[in-house]
């Protein structure tokens, strides 16, 4: 991120630290208002989200918030309380490291790392951590088995998370999510140049299977054994009351937004748009387009949560195991063999 200013590092630091930690909650009260409050009003045919406040119930998550932050805090008494206390915290800052290397515009990131990608990959599975902190610490043999089952998910969920994503970076050369980006821009498709090189129209499979394993990583429908409500009663959160069941929420919807950002960057070319490519008004255009991007790949996040019914456990790893990981092994060949053909 430039400045006009020269300033010390630190202070540098701590502006980049505060706009991230503004997203965070940003993000979370834009899905969940559009997509959980209303999109799932308008499937399921619940009109109560459409009242409170007047225009289309503009009020009805400002409200839930108020709610939960006005809730008591309550720690049950056989829990171990410094990591019950904690969870949350870790859950919630394995969201926050995800948004250090997502670019907004050409100059609009905080870390552009050579090897992004992998950096983001690895510490969108530090919120496992957290949970199974969570499921020990609550001495609830519900959240305990809750925090198994997310374990488990996440150890056959990552892998084909982490193979979706070599597709494309064989096809840009680079780890960087800004080179990433640039190598779309710069790219063609069928002799034509001024679209770029969107990686979704080559990369259609290894998209499907980051969908599909970033869904398991939100523990969303039909992924959501960790917190099957029917079993479980909430899973690892059964114990949580008030601001720390809060943290979840923004971690969960905070994540879905910065995993929506992230497959916006890898395939549909992130913040880039064929007008303005460099200077203020690409740094100006840049969140919005990435913002209409990331909208679009959440609404089909949300839109296989409100359609599809559970997985079985059975059903659930087989999925991964037996299909997700051999397709995205099958699309490895094709790009590796396609990058050195043509």
């Amino acid at each position: 991120m430039m400045f006009a200013l020269e300033l010390p590092y630190w202070q540098i630091t701590v502006i980049k630290t505060a706009i991230v930690l503004m997203i965070i909650p940003a993000g979370a009260v834009i899905l969940g208002y559009v997509f959980l409050l209303k999109m799932m009003a308008h499937m399921q045919s619940r009109m109560g989200p459409m009242e409170p406040g007047g225009f289309h119930g503009w009020f009805q998550l400002i409200g839930d918030g108020i709610k939960f932050i006005q809730k008591e805090d309550i720690i049950p008494s056989d829990a171990d309380r410094r990591v019950f206390a904690l969870a949350p915290l870790v859950v919630l800052i394995s969201t926050f490291l995800l948004y250090v290397v997502v670019p907004a515009g050409p100059r609009l990131v905080v870390q552009d790392l050579d090897v992004g990608i992998f950096y983001a990959l690895a510490v969108s599975s530090l919120g496992a951590v957290g949970v199974l902190m969570a499921g020990w610490a609550s001495a609830n043999k519900y959240a305990l088995l809750g925090s198994l089952r997310a374990a488990g998910q996440l150890i056959a969920y990552e892998l084909p998370l982490i193979l979706a994503v070599v597709g494309v970076v064989i096809q840009a050369n680079t780890m960087s999510l800004q080179g990433i980006v640039h190598a779309q821009a710069d790219g063609a498709i069928f002799g034509i140049s001024w679209i770029g090189n969107p990686f979704i129209l080559t990369q259609i499979v290894g998209f499907g299977v980051f969908l599909a394993a970033a869904q398991a990583e939100l523990t969303q429908t039909p992924f959501d054994m960790p917190v099957a409500e029917s079993e479980l009663v909430a899973g690892f959160m059964t114990e949580y009351s008030g601001f720390r069941f809060l943290f979840f929420f923004m971690a969960e919807f905070g994540t879905a937004f910065a995993l929506s950002a992230i497959a916006a960057t890898l395939y549909f070319g992130g913040w880039y748009q064929p007008f303005f490519q460099t200077g203020i008004m690409a740094d100006v255009l840049g969140p919005v387009v990435l913002g209409i991007k990331v909208l679009l790949i959440a609404f089909l996040i949300f839109w296989i949560r409100f359609t599809f019914p559970r997985f079985r456990e059975d059903q659930l790893q087989a999925f991964a195991w037996k299909f997700l990981i051999p397709v995205s092994l099958v699309n490895i060949m094709a790009t590796a063999v396609f990058k050195v053909v043509f």
